[in-house]
């Protein structure tokens, strides 16, 4: 275990994932701070945008690219084969069949009949997708007064870790103290890795010994929280299956702890889903809503996929704010989300600089 724990130590950037997980990746997540979402864009990197254009490069290429498929001509007649064709093109990207069907009805009714262009049909597409992806501006919701406390949820391998130091790195660069609680006391190897996070990023951690009882280390991570006077604590919690009753349990247990310490708490309960589990990510969405009250997902793996369409059925489905994305191996390599902007860049349309 010392050896794994000498080889995070030993690197110069963040890694992208857990490391019981398959090798570290350099594709994780984001999150942000919420009320200081003005300066995201000021303290990302040079090029991160970019670069999250281009994690959704394998998706874009798979929707146009099957999209111009269907114009063999420089026109296609809108009928019952072409509305089936698109609908299949859709799904393929991991839309889920009910806004895969809502965007074939809509050019069903627009065009049926009609010979119409590539240009006119991803016109269309795209108008209906951000009507899809239309949400409020989904900054984290800090404590008024009295520090803001965050969980972090989600299954093995989705980045959980790696975008609590994230965040955590983030919300220090904008003058918060935070505190980070490592309570997946089932992994040694998970505390060992965001220890290392934590000192590299300069941020106290709050751990337990292996096998202990999760909600004492979120205790004792905001009673330290409030003694100290930090504005934020993080608190980790063990990957698990959605389906794990007993596990899921064990969520609310947490939250009942740290609400007798803190009433409003938690003030955050942020979902980190893996954009490549496709349709698993919205059984997840179920499952973790269901048992942790969650207020926001944090898109993981969003490079290297062909599925990144999958966070439209769980908008529409759940109504969570996708509050932020990331890519890269260093811990400044945030985003905050923006539905317009996914959707152009979806469809390979070039979106202004600014949010992603």
């Amino acid at each position: 275990m010392m050896g794994l724990f000498d080889r995070f130590r030993g690197k110069t950037n963040v890694e992208s994932q857990d490391v019981t997980s398959t090798p570290p990746r350099a594709d994780e997540t984001a999150a942000d701070t919420g009320h200081v979402d003005s300066a995201a864009s000021a303290a990302a990197p040079k090029g991160l945008l970019a670069r999250l254009r281009q994690g959704l490069r394998r998706t874009s290429q798979l929707l146009n690219t099957d999209i111009r498929d269907l114009f063999k001509q420089d026109g296609r007649l809108v009928d019952d084969d072409f509305v089936d064709e698109l609908f299949a093109i859709l799904v393929r990207t991991d839309m889920g069949t009910g806004p895969s069907a809502q965007i074939r009805d809509q050019i069903r009714s627009e065009f049926r009949g009609r010979v119409v262009r590539m240009d006119d049909v991803l016109h269309s597409v795209k108008s209906q997708l951000k009507q899809l992806m239309a949400q409020d501006e989904a900054p984290l919701n800090l404590a008024t007064s009295g520090p803001t406390i965050i969980m972090v949820v989600g299954v093995n391998g989705s980045g959980k870790t790696t975008s609590i130091a994230k965040l955590a790195h983030f919300l220090k660069a904008q003058g918060k103290g935070v505190v980070v609680a490592a309570a997946d006391t089932f992994r040694a190897a998970a505390v060992e890795q965001l220890t290392v996070w934590a000192e590299r990023i300069g941020v106290p951690i709050v751990t337990g010994s292996a096998g202990s009882d999760p909600a004492s280390v979120a205790h004792r991570a905001v009673a330290q929280t409030l003694e100290s006077g930090a504005d934020i604590c993080i608190i980790d919690t063990a990957g698990r299956l959605q389906t794990q009753a007993n596990l899921m349990n064990q969520l609310a247990k947490i939250r009942r702890v740290i609400t007798k310490q803190v009433p409003e708490a938690p003030h955050e309960v942020l979902l980190v889903l893996d954009a490549t589990a496709g349709q698993n990510g919205i059984s997840q969405a179920k499952g973790f809503s269901e048992a942790a009250g969650c207020t926001g997902i944090i898109l993981a793996k969003l490079d290297g996929t062909a599925k990144g369409g999958v966070v439209i059925p769980i908008r529409q489905q759940f109504h969570l704010p996708v509050k932020y994305v990331g890519l890269g191996e260093k811990a400044e390599d945030l985003a905050l989300f923006e539905g317009g902007r996914f959707v152009d860049a979806l469809l390979d349309d070039e979106a202004p600089e600014g949010h992603f």
